[in-house]
């Protein structure tokens, strides 16, 4: 049989080479689990108010279901703040991994535009819109230690007394809706900001602020328990879960009308079989019929739409409200 002989120094060299080949290996196998395959890792879901507001119960429509159908634990990440832009600005900000979602809503992904000279983030260029989730009516409640009660009662006194009647404002759709109805009922209001509808709907409660604005769903228990007074709704139609109550325009205010979203998004850059994945199941839940008996208990509507129409409608109502706010007069941070 003929052998092979090697040099000292061949036999060296390939020892490197072997070696060399075992290290990359070793790297290779090493590589953080979250760069070889984030998709397993748990989602954060940021979550713009405290929990028990309207953005948080959107949330936790679907986070469980969610969580079985990819595979993945899906964990709500509160993050109140002032107009709801600190969870908007951290998912900005995550890794396009597909591992951070979150909840907007038409205050912090279309009113704070017009709002805000500068946002930490643009709704557009930062965010892929996955598919809004619910939208609900706004209702004009009151304190019960209020004294009108009615709402042009509460149009009179205003005009009596300028600038006594303290008004809750809880995020930016609950700014602008304020400052539009002001603006509309020709009143003055001293705007008391709270860190979402949870805080705002306390305060109400114990009487700390007079008025505010907030979802119907939110409200309505309130009212049928005596805890707070309604004088109507801003959205064109009643609302189902209330239908005694008039609408805002209906007692003469023609022209007003405001509501609000909430809608999931994922930082821009995303995959986008990530994006599908996560749409699909998202709607297969939303179109389930318990869930959707939930969402009509609460006086919601389920919307379940594509991206594509979630993002066109962004593209829409951005520059169209934002136009609205710099006509209002309504103070630019």
């Amino acid at each position: 049989m003929k052998r092979t002989h090697y040099s000292g120094s061949t036999a060296a060299a390939s020892f490197r080479r072997a070696v060399a080949i075992s290290i990359v290996g070793y790297v290779v196998t090493c590589v953080p689990s979250h760069a070889q395959d984030a998709p397993k890792r748990p989602i954060r879901l940021l979550v713009p108010s405290p929990a028990g507001g309207p953005s948080d119960f959107a949330a936790r429509l679907v986070t469980s279901r969610l969580s079985e159908a990819l595979g993945r634990n899906v964990i709500v990440d509160n993050r109140p703040s002032v107009n709801g832009i600190l969870a908007s600005e951290i998912a900005a900000k995550s890794p396009p991994d597909g591992s951070t979602l979150l909840i907007g809503n038409n205050g912090t992904l279309v009113m704070n535009v017009g709002l805000y000279k500068k946002l930490p983030y643009d709704p557009i260029r930062d965010f892929l819109p996955i598919t809004q989730l619910v939208s609900a009516g706004t209702a004009l409640v009151a304190s019960t230690k209020f004294a009108p009660q009615t709402f042009k009662e509460l149009v009179a006194a205003a005009r009596k007394d300028p600038g006594r009647i303290n008004i809750g404002v809880a995020g930016a759709n609950g700014a602008v809706g304020t400052e539009v109805l002001k603006q509309a009922a020709a009143i003055k209001l001293n705007n008391i900001p709270y860190k979402g509808s949870s805080p705002t709907e306390q305060a109400i409660v114990a009487g700390e602020i007079d008025v505010a604005l907030l979802s119907v769903p939110v409200v309505a228990p309130q009212v049928r328990a005596g805890r707070m007074k309604i004088y109507g709704v801003t959205t064109a139609k009643r609302s189902n879960l209330m239908p005694d109550v008039p609408t805002i325009r209906e007692q003469g205010l023609e022209g007003y009308e405001f509501g609000n979203w909430h809608g999931l998004l994922a930082p821009a850059g995303t995959p986008d079989k990530y994006v599908r994945e996560i749409h699909r199941e998202t709607v297969r839940i939303l179109n389930s019929k318990d869930i959707q008996d939930i969402v009509l208990a609460r006086g919601n509507e389920v919307i379940a739409n594509t991206p594509e129409e979630f993002s066109a409608k962004l593209k829409r109502d951005v520059p169209r409200y934002k136009k609205l706010i710099a006509e209002s007069g309504i103070e630019i941070q």
